[in-house]
């Protein structure tokens, strides 16, 4: 048996306490926690975590996040419970978004009249790059 760690209090003594949903269960020697080892290949690469956070604190809603990055809306928001993340309240503005390539964002911060205003975000998206710009919602 290969060495196993808790995930409590990351003991590696741990003995075999049954089968759970077809998966072994073990026992911690050390603090009593019961868990089972993980599955491989199930774990989320961090990157998209980290994405889809920067994403929902800038405004973008769970659904336009599962669209961007192809990860499940109900993980993002599981991810957003299980790190706090509040997104500030929107009263006068929105955020749009476009996705650009690299010649397409130099074009874009080449013109001038692009950078009056406040709200501008870019952030690398894979091989290409999301900007986030605040609109203010239209009155009347």
């Amino acid at each position: 048996m290969s060495q196993l760690t808790c995930p409590k209090c990351e003991s590696k003594e741990a003995t075999k306490s049954g089968v759970v949903g077809g998966r072994q269960r073990y026992k911690c020697k050390n603090c009593g926690y019961h868990f089972s080892v993980a599955k491989a290949g199930k774990e989320i690469n961090s990157y998209y975590v980290i994405k889809a956070l920067q994403l929902y604190v800038e405004g973008v809603s769970y659904r336009e996040i599962e669209r961007l990055l192809g990860v499940s809306h109900v993980s993002v928001m599981n991810w957003v419970k299980k790190y706090g993340m509040k997104a500030p309240r929107q009263t006068e503005y929105h955020p749009t978004y476009k996705i650009l390539n690299q010649k397409e964002l130099t074009e874009y911060f080449q013109n001038t009249n692009n950078l009056k205003g406040a709200g501008l975000v870019v952030t690398e998206l894979g091989d290409k790059y999301m900007m986030i710009r605040w609109e203010r919602f239209r009155q009347g």
